[in-house]
């Protein structure tokens, strides 16, 4: 039976890595250096958002020449997107929403998918559907992790984690890290637009070791 978990290996791998890097790419030039810019701080986890033209070519380009980055894509908002990523050899889907039917199809096809919630009722949703990782979304704005905490206290015995997202950074990141529900979290800003677009590469490095630095004291490389 097809189904959206995450395989245990890449749970774990998630959350030894603690940061998944958000990127959005607008020229395919630029998808090479930022994973290698990521990978050179210890950050081998991205999601690749649906946000630009050229998102499934910088894809397959990371895939094909940075074979060590695993690689999700989120921002999947409909049934072909899924289809299309599964098909580009995305590790994993994540969307900003719980559309019933967009995971509806993520089942169907076996593609590992976190759908975003931030309600109860979006959870209970997910859990229908059989998701057990979801992207908590947009995350300061909603409340932040003591909102997080309330929400998830009802399901939390039945093992779901989450990857915040939406307004954590560098000054909160060692707070939600250290919560015991966050198995992973979502970095927009370790490679910013800005950066990417200036070809900064050496802040994105600098970016990545500071936040993998503090996974690693945090969690100490285990599971």
């Amino acid at each position: 039976m097809s189904s959206t978990a995450f395989p245990d290996s890449l749970q774990t791998h998630l959350y030894q890595t603690g940061v998944i890097a958000v990127l959005m790419i607008d020229d395919v030039a630029d998808a090479v250096p930022t994973a290698q810019a990521l990978l050179a701080g210890g950050v081998d986890c991205i999601e690749l958002t649906l946000r630009t033209p050229v998102a499934m070519e910088v894809l397959r380009v990371i895939r094909a020449e940075v074979p060590e980055m695993n690689i999700g894509v989120g921002t999947i908002l409909n049934l072909t997107q899924v289809n299309e990523v599964k098909e580009a050899g995305a590790a994993f889907g994540v969307a900003p929403g719980m559309n019933p039917r967009v995971v509806a199809e993520a089942v169907r096809i076996g593609l590992p998918f976190a759908p975003g919630i931030c309600t109860p009722t979006d959870i209970e949703l997910a859990l229908e559907q059989g998701c057990r990782l979801l992207k908590f979304f947009p995350s300061e704005p909603c409340g932040g992790l003591d909102y997080l905490r309330s929400i998830a206290a009802p399901f939390a015995h039945l093992g779901v984690k989450y990857i915040p997202l939406g307004g954590v950074g560098a000054d909160n990141a060692e707070e939600y890290l250290k919560e015991p529900s966050v198995l992973a979290l979502g970095g927009s800003w370790l490679a910013s637009k800005p950066l990417i677009r200036t070809q900064n590469w050496a802040a994105i490095t600098t970016n990545a070791r500071r936040v993998k630095t503090m996974v690693n004291l945090l969690r100490g490389g285990q599971a």
